[in-house]
């Protein structure tokens, strides 16, 4: 039976007075809204203020002591309805969005970073060598320095085809300390002597801090491998020198902390670098790393710092040289590295993944191949 008037008056005043409940208590939730937003933008600033105190200091933006101790300050203040884990989550978005806020302000600032597209470091030697004025030029030699007879062939068979710069390592890191290390400041003096014979610029991994006083006699640049990257006190020293310095990409490194490995040296007053891509570790067992090619276009992006691939310390194995010579070639790097030796079966290091003479001529046959300046 239908509701008299009254009922459906009363039923009526109600749904109007909870509409106007409604409207209520959206129009008190709008300024809140806006509170917070006001208070999210106020926090980003003071944050990007400590962002640079902490880049002036040299220390890093991310300080997950100071996060957990937010976090656990928030969690004993909370009274509800939210739950200590939704709060957990809620502010750890907030710290996440401001850390990449504070991020990509550092990434203005730093000198490593490209300001404008048509800035471009170029590296220059006595000799004529230029990395990073869209050429595409060639390191190489033996991986270790073992005799000068070897430096000699090397050397010469480099200048023939027109390479600048000659790998002479006296010193060589390895896995095992019963191997090999290197012939020391006599393999300089070596790699010295065979550049010199035939216009060449010499290339050698400084080690230790204690090493570049004495090396900076024999070689034309210094060479940070890849375990020695985020060797800061390194990085620094080498920042003080007036010599250009390549910075190999530790294999398990990201490209962001590549970046600011060369920060440190650019910091400390040395703008002549050369970053190097040399592979990363993966779970591939059929190279020694995995060349990661899309760093070198991203690098480009981000940086205006010279290019260079490794192609030997990547795949740890000769057979597929030329194909990664190649695609270093039209990755737009400003050069390639490969390991040359006259004899590779009885090289005292890394045999495997060094070419021999004719090899190296017909990797240089196919690059030139496909065009351009090498």
């Amino acid at each position: 039976m239908p509701g008299t008037g009254k009922e459906m008056l009363s039923g009526s005043t109600i749904a109007v007075s909870e509409t106007n409940r409604l409207q209520e208590l959206r129009d008190q939730i709008d300024p809140i809204n806006l509170d917070i937003l006001a208070l999210l933008n106020k926090r980003a600033e003071i944050a990007l203020e400590i962002g640079q105190v902490l880049q002036s200091m040299g220390t890093v933006h991310y300080d997950p002591q100071r996060e957990a101790e937010m976090l656990t300050a928030l969690q004993y203040a909370n009274e509800g309805p939210f739950s200590n884990e939704t709060i957990s989550k809620l502010f750890s978005e907030i710290f996440r969005a401001t850390l990449a806020l504070e991020e990509q302000d550092a990434r203005q600032t730093i000198l490593v970073q490209r300001k404008r597209p048509d800035q471009h470091t170029i590296i220059e030697f006595d000799n004529g060598l230029r990395l990073g004025n869209d050429s595409f030029e060639i390191i190489a030699g033996p991986c270790a320095v073992e005799s000068y007879e070897q430096m000699d062939t090397v050397a010469a068979a480099l200048a023939e085809r027109g390479v600048k710069m000659i790998r002479g390592m006296g010193y060589k890191p390895r896995t095992s300390p019963y191997d090999f290390q290197g012939m020391g400041e006599e393999g300089l003096k070596i790699a010295r002597r065979a550049a010199n014979k035939y216009g060449l610029v010499v290339i050698s991994e400084v080690l230790d801090m204690s090493l570049i006083p004495m090396m900076d006699e024999y070689v034309d640049a210094f060479w940070v491998g890849a375990r020695n990257m985020q060797n800061s006190f390194l990085l620094r020293a080498l920042g003080k020198q007036s010599k250009p310095v390549l910075l190999k990409r530790g294999f398990g490194a990201t490209l962001k902390e590549f970046i600011y490995a060369a920060e440190y040296i650019m910091a400390s007053g040395n703008q002549q670098v050369i970053l190097m891509e040399r592979g990363i570790r993966t779970f591939s067992q059929w190279t020694r790393n995995t060349l990661d090619i899309s760093a070198v276009p991203l690098l480009k992006q981000e940086t205006h710092l010279p290019i260079i691939v490794d192609i030997s310390h990547s795949a740890g194995r000769r057979d597929i040289a030329n194909p990664l010579g190649r695609v270093a070639r039209v990755s737009g790097a400003d050069g390639l590295m490969v390991e040359v030796h006259p004899n590779p079966d009885v090289a005292m290091s890394d045999a495997k993944q060094q070419l021999n003479l004719d090899q190296f001529n017909q990797l240089m046959d196919d690059i030139e191949s496909i065009g351009g300046r090498y």
